[in-house]
């Protein structure tokens, strides 16, 4: 009995440190797995950002008969462009309709520092003042709002996403204003600082007050600005109409607009770059500030020259470089505007491929912003 027991013992204590040593094993497979994976990422991107402009733009188009890629510069006071198809060949010069993405927030922006020199608003101010919100002990301010440093999430689950996904929509599709108010009501924000969290959800209250100090839809007011103050006659709310073709699907008073509705074209893009150069109107000037240090540069973005030093009215800050830019990115498409006040150089990429899509506008843009700060005047 007593030796059946110890071998019965035995052989338990044999089965667990087997099943010890396999979960061990799987484990260091898995671990070495992801070690060699991150490896090789980093070995990628650090050769991704020791490459050329044109290579980059060259390696994204390669064997992609679909791409259309438009690049826009401003330099030496003259406003140029180039369109590039597969293989980076160099195109007859064309307007395309492209999605700008997050883009549209710098301009939502825009309109709300226009709304400020008009004194029907004051940045500092909590956004209850001018939404119909229930009481609570604290509601962010519209800077830090414009800052992304409000608390407030990219954006908040709400049930039309699911079939959203599983249409292939626009996952921000059919989520009303009536449904963002609510969900303002509902999440509970301290009166502290928070750090940057760059928020979809909080350039869609900037909308949504848009929409009440003007007692007007969103679509109508951004529509009669473009034309009328920026004179931008191509940026329109997407109507899914188009020559490049699958545009993010939009209902005319859907509450997420204000942070990624626009479409546009290289045309309009350059106007919208000069007039930030020019900073006019004069309230441009002020957009442009920092507001806030916020010291957000990840290890990848550092690696790429992508910053992310400081922050004004949406536009982001980089200090190293001199550079202020934003960038779009939707399902199929990405962009890039960024520019340089001392220099008075800016860069529009606008590409009618998906943001993870072997090499991003982002990364272009900077990398041929850069190379073009570096040409003698």
């Amino acid at each position: 009995m007593i030796c059946l027991i110890t071998q019965y013992i035995c052989g338990s204590i044999n089965k667990i440190i087997m099943k010890k040593l396999i979960l061990f094993v799987t484990l260091a497979v898995v671990i070495i797995g992801f070690g060699i994976f991150f490896m090789f990422s980093a070995n990628r991107i650090n050769k991704i950002a020791t490459i050329s402009f044109k290579d980059m733009l060259s390696y994204t188009t390669k064997n992609n008969d679909n791409a259309i890629i438009t690049i826009g510069v401003i330099k030496d006071g003259v406003s140029n462009y180039s369109l590039y198809g597969k293989n980076g060949v160099l195109l007859p010069n064309e307007m395309h309709i492209y999605e700008i993405g997050s883009i549209t927030k710098t301009i939502t922006a825009s309109l709300l520092f226009k709304a400020i020199e008009e004194e029907r608003i004051n940045m500092e101010d909590n956004i209850d003042k001018y939404l119909d919100l229930p009481k609570k002990d604290h509601y962010p301010t519209i800077k830090q709002i414009l800052t992304h440093t409000s608390g407030y999430k990219d954006f908040y689950f709400e049930s039309q996403m699911i079939s959203n996904f599983l249409n292939g929509r626009n996952n921000f599709y059919g989520i009303s204003k009536e449904q963002l108010m609510n969900r303002i009501g509902k999440i509970k924000i301290k009166n502290r600082i928070y750090g940057f969290n760059y928020s979809n959800f909080g350039i869609s209250i900037i909308g949504a007050i848009l929409s009440k100090i003007y007692q007007e839809d969103y679509a109508k007011i951004i529509e009669i600005y473009l034309k009328e103050e920026l004179e931008l006659k191509n940026t329109v709310i997407s109507n899914g109409l188009g020559d490049l073709g699958n545009y993010w699907e939009w209902l005319e008073n859907d509450a997420y607009l204000p942070a990624g509705g626009l479409t546009s074209n290289i045309e309009d893009m350059l106007k919208y770059a000069r007039l930030q150069l020019d900073e006019m109107p004069e309230y441009l000037s002020i957009m442009h500030n920092k507001f806030i240090e916020i010291n957000a540069t990840s290890g990848k973005n550092a690696s790429m020259n992508i910053r992310f030093d400081s922050i004004g009215a949406t536009w982001i800050i980089d200090t190293n470089n001199n550079i202020i830019w934003h960038n779009g990115g939707t399902s199929n498409y990405n962009s890039y505007i960024g520019f340089d006040l001392k220099k008075q150089i800016a860069v529009i990429i606008l590409s009618n491929l998906p943001p993870n899509y072997r090499i991003p506008a982002t990364v272009m843009g900077v990398k041929l912003l850069i190379e073009l700060q570096s040409e003698p005047d």
